[in-house]
């Protein structure tokens, strides 16, 4: 996989149970920045929403974000939806923020391990802006976890 395109079309998205919103406008506009076309669905999505508009629209990459501490539990549903989906199936799609409430290092680290294996590509646990700048400019992104950082919460 080459880095991701300007231009292309980028989904972000809040977890279903995540109300938030500046964490999902600071993702737009770091991305529109970047020249991406985003489709910002904002908080609270519920996953067959999220469905629905990846299909309509075919974006290059889903960017989910949680804020509550609940992107875990959220984001483990969502990622399998998803990946269970014959149309989405391959999507890439990366979750950040604030993913649990522990914290212990141990627990952070295999909650992110179980959102890769529910068919994340990355996962950045507290994540910071460099994290997602690095992300997008990978010429092979592969599976990738980023330990808790300081940064802007709820960012991946």
């Amino acid at each position: 996989m080459r880095p991701l395109d300007t231009a292309s079309t980028v989904v972000v998205t809040g977890v279903e149970s995540d109300s938030h919103t500046w964490n999902l406008v600071f993702l737009q506009l770091l991305l529109e920045e970047r020249g991406h076309r985003v489709i910002n669905l904002g908080p609270c999505v519920p996953v067959a929403q999220l469905v629905s508009a990846c299909l309509r629209h075919d974006p290059a990459l889903v960017v989910v974000s949680s804020v509550n501490g609940h992107g875990h539990v959220d984001g483990l549903h969502l990622a399998r939806t998803l990946r269970a989906h014959p149309g989405l199936a391959a999507l890439p799609m990366v979750i950040g923020g604030k993913l649990g409430v522990s914290a212990s290092a141990a627990e952070r680290g295999r909650q992110a391990a179980d959102l890769l294996e529910a068919g994340f590509d990355a996962v950045f646990d507290d994540g910071r802006e460099e994290d997602l700048r690095h992300y997008l400019d990978s010429p092979r992104p592969a599976p990738a976890l980023t330990g808790a950082r300081s940064g802007a919460p709820g960012t991946p």
